[in-house]
C-alpha cells in the first residue's frame, strides 16, 4: 500500500474540508443540480471518448495508485547473480526449482527452463511489456480526460446558473445565492480534477515508469541467464538499471554477494 498517496488525497480533501466548515455551513456548499451537471456530463463525455470498457475498468486502473507493486531493483539484480551462478553451475533445467517474487520473473524463467531460443524469449516477455505499458497508458488516459473534462462541465454549469440568475434580477435578494449555486459547479469540477483526476494520473505514469524499468531488468537479466554470463559480468550489465549515485558503491559486492549465496 502506498501510504503517501492515501496521505496526499485525504489530507487535500481535509484542508478543503476545514476551510469550508470553519466559515460556513457545509449544506452551503451541496448543490444537487451542480453535481449532477459535473458529474453526470463527465462521464458521459467519457463515454464519447473511450469505448464503454475502459471507462469501467478506471477504477480498477485507479487501484495503482495505491498500492506499490513494482520489487525492488537492487533485489532483482541480487536474484538474478544467483540464478545466474546456479545455471552456470547446473544448467537451465535447475531454474524449474528456482522460486522468484515476481510474477513476470517467474515466466522468464519458465520459458528459459523449457529450453526456448533466447531471442523468443526476449520476443514473448517483450510483448508480454508493450501489452501490459498499453493497459496501464489507457487507464492514465482516463484520468487525464476526467481531469479536462470536470472543470469545463463545471464552467458550463455556472454558464447555465449565471443564465437562470439573470433571469431573475428584478429581485435583488435572489441574486447574491443563485451566484453562490452558479459557483459550485465550478469548485466541483475544479477538486475532481485538481484533487483527484490528475494527481490519480501522474501516480499512474509513475507507476508505469517504475513497471517498465522492472521489467526491463528482468528482461536483461534472464536474457544473460540463457547465455550463462559470469555472475559479476550480470551484475556489471544490471547495475546499469540503478540510479546513477548507486551504481558505483557496491558494483563488485553485488556480484561476489549473489555468486556466494549461489554456490553456498
Amino acid at each position: 500500500m502506498d501510504f503517501a498517496t492515501l496521505v496526499g488525497l485525504f489530507g487535500a480533501v481535509g484542508i478543503i474540508s476545514a476551510a469550508i466548515l470553519m466559515d460556513s455551513e457545509a449544506s452551503a456548499f451541496i448543490n444537487i443540480p451542480s453535481i449532477l451537471v459535473v458529474l453526470g456530463g463527465t462521464m458521459a463525455v467519457l463515454l464519447v471518448k473511450f469505448p464503454l470498457r475502459s471507462v469501467l475498468n478506471a477504477v480498477k486502473v485507479a487501484l495503482n495508485a495505491f498500492s506499490e507493486k513494482a520489487p525492488e531493483p537492487r533485489g532483482l539484480i541480487e536474484r538474478t547473480v544467483e540464478l545466474s551462478a546456479v545455471v552456470r553451475k547446473e544448467g537451465l533445467l535447475a531454474l524449474e526449482s528456482q522460486d522468484v517474487p515476481n510474477e513476470f520473473y517467474r515466466k522468464g524463467l519458465r520459458l528459459c527452463a523449457d529450453g526456448l531460443e533466447p531471442q523468443f524469449v526476449r520476443k514473448v516477455l517483450s510483448t508480454d511489456m508493450s501489452l501490459a505499458l498499453n493497459r496501464h497508458k489507457s487507464g492514465q488516459e482516463i484520468f487525464r480526460a476526467v481531469g479536462e473534462t470536470a472543470p469545463a462541465m463545471g464552467m458550463i454549469g455556472t454558464l447555465i446558473g449565471l443564465v437562470q440568475m439573470l433571469t431573475v434580477m428584478e429581485d435583488p435578494s435572489s441574486i447574491g445565492p443563485a451566484m453562490a449555486v452558479a459557483l459550485l459547479t465550478t469548485l466541483y469540477g475544479a477538486i475532481i480534477a485538481n484533487v483527484i483526476a490528475n494527481p490519480i494520473a501522474d501516480k499512474l505514469k509513475l507507476r508505469m515508469r517504475q513497471e517498465k524499468l522492472t521489467k526491463s531488468l528482468i528482461i536483461e537479466g534472464i536474457n544473460a541467464i540463457q547465455d550463462s554470463r559470469n555472475p559479476r559480468v550480470v551484475a556489471e550489465l544490471l547495475q546499469t538499471y540503478l540510479p546513477t549515485k548507486e551504481q558505483g558503491s557496491g558494483r563488485q559486492a553485488q556480484g561476489a554477494r549473489g555468486f556466494a549465496k549461489a554456490t553456498a
